[in-house]
Order: C-alpha cells, then sequence, then structure tokens
C-alpha cells in the first residue's frame, strides 16, 4: 500500500513525534526547551519559520498546539487505544478543537492560484501579510490532516515503550517500525513461556 503522506499529515505527525520514546523505558520530548523547538523548526521549511529563534512563549504556545493535536490523535485512533505516553492526561476534545481553531485563525490567509503549463491550477493559501505565525501554521496543518481521510489511517503504536502514533501503510500493520514490531513479538514470547513455566 505505501501510500504517499501529505505535507500536513506529515507535520501534524512530526509534531505529535515530538514526544517519543527515550531508549531508556521512558519518555523524551524534544520540545523541553526553546533550543529544542528552535532546532525542530528549522528542519522543517514547510513551517515557513525561516530564521526562527524559539522563546519561551513561542515554546509554550507551540506544546499547546501539540497538546491538542494529541488529544485529537487519541479520538482519531478511537476505538482504539491512544498513545500511552499521554493517555491519562489529554485534554477534552472541545478545548483541544477550540485551541486548534483560535490558533488557526492567528494569521490571515489569501488563496494563491498557480497554473504551469501542461499541468492543471493549483490553489494555495499563503499569509496575507508575509510570515505566517508558528503556531497557525502547525494548527492548520494539523486540521487539515485531521479532515482528510489519512486520518482513518492513523494508528498509536502499543509495542512495549513506544509512544508514537504512525499512519497505518498496509492492513496488518500494527506497529510503528519494524523495531516495535519485534519488541512485541519478544515480549508476547516471554509472556507466554512465563505462563508455561
Amino acid at each position: 500500500m505505501n501510500a504517499p503522506i501529505g505535507a500536513d499529515a506529515r507535520l501534524a505527525l512530526d509534531l505529535a513525534l515530538t514526544i517519543r520514546h527515550d531508549g531508556h523505558g521512558g519518555v523524551a520530548d524534544d520540545l523541553a526547551t526553546a533550543e529544542g523547538l528552535t532546532a525542530w523548526v528549522r528542519e522543517r521549511p514547510e513551517t515557513g519559520a525561516r530564521g526562527f529563534e524559539a522563546d519561551d512563549m513561542d515554546l509554550a504556545a507551540v506544546r499547546d498546539v501539540r497538546a491538542a493535536v494529541r488529544a485529537l490523535f487519541a479520538r482519531a485512533v478511537l476505538p482504539g487505544e491512544p498513545s500511552p505516553a499521554d493517555a491519562a492526561r489529554l485534554m477534552p476534545v472541545r478545548d483541544a478543537v477550540e485551541r486548534l481553531n483560535t490558533r488557526a485563525a492567528l494569521t490571515p490567509t489569501v488563496p494563491v492560484l498557480s497554473w504551469t503549463e501542461g499541468a492543471d491550477p493549483v490553489v494555495r493559501q499563503e499569509p496575507a501579510g508575509g510570515d505566517a505565525e508558528l503556531t497557525a501554521t502547525l494548527a492548520r496543518g494539523a486540521i487539515a490532516f485531521l479532515a482528510s481521510p489519512d486520518r482513518q489511517r492513523l494508528r498509536a503504536c502499543h509495542a512495549p515503550r513506544c509512544v508514537r502514533y504512525f499512519l497505518k501503510d498496509h492492513p496488518r500493520q500494527e506497529w510503528c517500525k519494524p523495531s516495535c514490531g519485534n519488541r512485541a513479538r519478544v515480549a508476547r514470547h516471554h509472556e507466554r513461556h512465563k505462563k508455561t513455566a
């Protein structure tokens, strides 16, 4: 299957995946500091934040958007279980929707038409005043993803120690990556042998 991931889905997933397994049985936060946010944004030109330098206010705002995204991802994977990283402290869905909508409205946009020779016309939304506010870009990407058919492919990985969300690429896919599948199989094997011993 390996369906391509759209830019909005990639940005929303990348934001959600800044909460990850730390490799030692715990959870790491790539957005724990303003420096971490600066590095994350600079690796993603699609945010439109050229020369971005995060401060504590930016960090708090982006972490707020991320909390809303993860809450809505948890709803999107129902009836499956959400990521164990934050399942016990998810914000209410109504609050998450309101926060994304509020952030998305921070930068007004205008439609811009592109029509190259031999191709169909394409309309994209661009900030009306030049640069987009970072949280508006992130919120709009998450809203576009959550309203797209790709949302139906969203799953939470339930391999031991994994806290990631992923887009299911084929019908039998259960984990975000092969190493998670291996950990899950090893854990099941050990559990079966404990029962028989």
